[in-house]
């Protein structure tokens, strides 16, 4: 496809408003609508080069879903349904939610195990580099080499800062988003 798909998964509702939001940064142009991922099959994700993947904290870090104790389908049950996808040539970006006073041994730690399976899957990350400059947390399991793998946001206490660290990872990113459109 010619422009970059965002899927995300969400258990409140908050990455699907972030999802959004990240929409209306790309514009429509760039990106389609953001769309949760208990509403496709990997076939309407691989038909994608460049993708935003965003996924909420659920349990101790895990990937988010009914055994983590997800009421509805989620980013587990999604991924129940890959069978063996080469994501290779496709580029992905992360971002993860979490809040860092409420679950400072944890913080955000979900995104890390979702990394990790399309890390695996053979993507081409960009935008693992995200410093933990103004986040207070005692342990995340999604920091690689000091930054997070992906933008984390934190709604419940630092909404305050949400505008402004998606317009500045927005930016970063979409060049090397962009450069997989052709």
């Amino acid at each position: 496809m010619n422009k970059i798909g965002i899927f995300f998964g969400t258990e409140t509702g908050t990455t699907r408003l972030i999802a959004k939001k990240i929409h209306k940064l790309l514009g429509d142009e760039l990106a389609d609508k953001p769309v949760n991922v208990n509403r496709i099959t990997p076939a309407d994700m691989l038909g994608y080069d460049a993708l935003i993947l965003g996924t909420p904290s659920y349990g101790v870090g895990e990937i988010p879903g009914k055994s983590a104790g997800c009421l509805e389908p989620n980013w587990e049950e999604f991924l129940l349904q890959m069978d063996n996808p080469d994501f290779t040539g496709k580029r992905i970006a992360f971002f993860g939610l979490g809040a860092q006073e409420r679950y400072a041994d944890r913080f955000a730690s979900s995104l890390m195990a979702l990394y990790k399976v399309f890390q695996g899957y053979g993507a081409d990350i960009v935008g693992d580099d995200w410093g933990k400059e103004g986040y207070t947390f005692n342990h995340s399991d999604s920091l690689q080499n000091g930054k997070f793998v992906g933008l984390i946001i934190d709604q419940r206490t630092q909404g305050m800062h949400t505008e402004a660290r998606l317009a500045r990872w927005v930016e970063q990113l979409r060049p090397l988003l962009v450069e997989r459109l052709g």
